[in-house]
């Protein structure tokens, strides 16, 4: 299994699209949100994913390609 936290950056035409949630049915990712901030224009979300590593990448690329900011977090987010 691997574990990795990223920040997802959604603009503002995909922040009221559930991205998070067809990610983790399509790849079988168990996503666990640290943090997160909603706005009109904007949406913001550190989640970390667990899952089979092929998976978790597979499902960071589904995310990629639909428009989504994803950029990799070193560390504890919540320390």
């Amino acid at each position: 299994m691997a574990k990795k936290i990223v920040k997802l950056i959604f603009p503002q035409r995909l922040i009221k699209e559930p991205l998070t949630f067809k990610m983790a049915k399509k790849f079988n990712v168990i996503p666990n949100i640290r943090r997160a901030r909603v706005t009109d224009t904007i949406g913001e979300l550190v989640l970390e994913l667990d899952g089979e590593e092929k998976n978790v990448a597979m499902g960071i690329d589904y995310l990629v390609k639909a428009g989504v900011d994803v950029r990799p977090v070193e560390g504890d987010i919540l320390d």
